[in-house]
């Protein structure tokens, strides 16, 4: 794919215009809490979250009359939920720049193969190529060896690895989540553990611009180290972790529960990105997920 007009604004893409900053006109963000943006509130935004998604679309949209956005994103949707129900929307709307991120869900759960869901994973991809628009996939977060999350960390290494292939093979783009040794520190997420906080999202949003090569205004917010923590005290964090956030969201996927509740994508259609304002309500017939 040629993304050479991003690729040219390098230092100077401040005083370039947005058609020289980047060839896009048109994004759709796909996936689950992540994309949706959890975890980092906003009281405008149209499900009261911003995310990394919506910054990314602020940035690219700066200064151009005809950028549009849409996120098709619903929290708790697995892999294949994404697929079924959002792709569809997505090759509708006919992006020239579409992300999609997807397989948390799935892999926390016992039994989650990384290897199928990279499978249906690539399908997808293929689906979106087609529309000859950039496309942009996310690899997981490293989640350590010490944590309670660090019991998923083989099965997360492996589908990541597996959508590095699929990008390769596809002319895709990975956001490379596992590269961002920032997100070690517990600033960066919010108290689930799960999703990112304010922070996070603007750091994954920066990362994410890099990964487009398109010249942005996300200065690093460099967070200063904080204190040590003894082995008694990080391990105490955890349990209580694990009985008000972690264990409830398992118990609802064993009950094959939805964790999505009834959620619908925030930005359901293409649009300016007047964020700040309410988005304008879907067309007469056209269901608000639609």
């Amino acid at each position: 794919m040629d993304t050479s007009p991003a690729a040219s604004g390098g230092a100077s893409g401040n005083h370039q215009g947005p058609e020289q900053r980047h060839p896009w006109h048109r994004f759709v963000a796909l996936g689950d809490s992540m994309t949706e943006g959890l975890g980092d509130p906003e009281p405008h935004s149209p499900n009261g979250f911003r995310g990394w998604a919506d910054r990314v679309a602020e940035e690219l949209s700066a200064g151009s009359s005809d950028f549009s956005y849409a996120n098709l994103a619903v929290r708790g949707l697995q892999l294949r939920q994404v697929i079924d129900t959002e792709l569809p929307r997505a090759l509708v709307l006919h992006p020239d720049l579409v992300s999609i991120q997807g397989g948390g869900n799935d892999l926390l759960h016992a039994g989650a193969d990384p290897d199928k869901l990279a499978d249906a994973l690539e399908k997808a991809v293929i689906e979106l190529r087609a529309l000859d628009a950039t496309v942009l996939v996310f690899v997981g977060p490293d989640s350590g060896r010490s944590t309670i999350m660090g019991q998923f960390r083989t099965k997360i290494a492996i589908f990541n690895e597996n959508v590095r292939s699929v990008c390769e093979r596809h002319d895709a783009l990975v956001a490379d989540m596992w590269a961002m040794t920032e997100l070690a520190d517990h600033r960066m997420w919010s108290p689930d553990r799960l999703h990112p906080s304010a922070m996070g999202h603007h750091a994954v949003a920066a990362m994410v611009l890099r990964t487009l090569n398109v010249p942005h205004t996300l200065a690093p917010l460099s967070p200063k180290p904080m204190p040590a923590r003894s082995w008694r005290q990080a391990r105490a964090g955890d349990l209580e972790w694990a009985r008000e956030y972690f264990m409830p969201w398992v118990l609802e996927g064993l009950k094959n529960r939805s964790h999505s509740n009834g959620y619908h994508a925030k930005r359901p259609l293409a649009g300016p990105v007047n964020f700040g304002q309410a988005v304008p309500p879907p067309p007469d017939g056209v269901p608000p997920d639609a």
